[in-house]
């Protein structure tokens, strides 16, 4: 199945009662397996949990750690990125070079690197005198 394929499915399933902003994400390991998460609001948490976050928790849950490629696609005029949180959690995961590809219900999509999203992203290197 392919990242988009898998991504527009699970963005179906996204619970938003409060928003009815679904999006669905889907994550492509380097061994090639697909991960997919949607996002979920609570109403403690109208803002609810992220789909990128969602496909990580997968990922890990899988025990994978480890990204290759990222597709997210909402029902919106554009593309829409991820929140700063799910970047830096992107970022923990995959590589400066990791492509992410944001796309729309419409068919509109524009790529992405990880490092474009999050430019000046923390990473280990900075705690290297911890």
């Amino acid at each position: 199945m392919s990242l988009a394929d898998a991504a527009r499915a699970v963005r179906l399933n996204a619970y938003a009662p409060y928003s009815n902003f679904k999006v669905g994400a889907a994550l492509r390991t380097p061994a090639g397996d697909v991960f997919s998460g949607c996002n979920v609001e609570n109403v403690a948490y109208p803002e609810g949990t992220c789909a990128e976050a969602g496909a990580i928790a997968a990922m890990v849950a899988a025990g994978q750690t480890q990204l290759a490629e990222v597709y997210v696609i909402a029902d919106s005029p554009a593309p829409v990125p991820p929140c700063g949180g799910c970047r830096q959690k992107l970022m923990e995961f995959g590589q400066a070079d990791t492509p992410v590809t944001l796309a729309t219900t419409e068919g509109k999509e524009i790529r992405y690197t990880l490092a474009e999203l999050l430019p000046g992203a923390f990473a280990n290197e900075h705690m290297d005198k911890a």
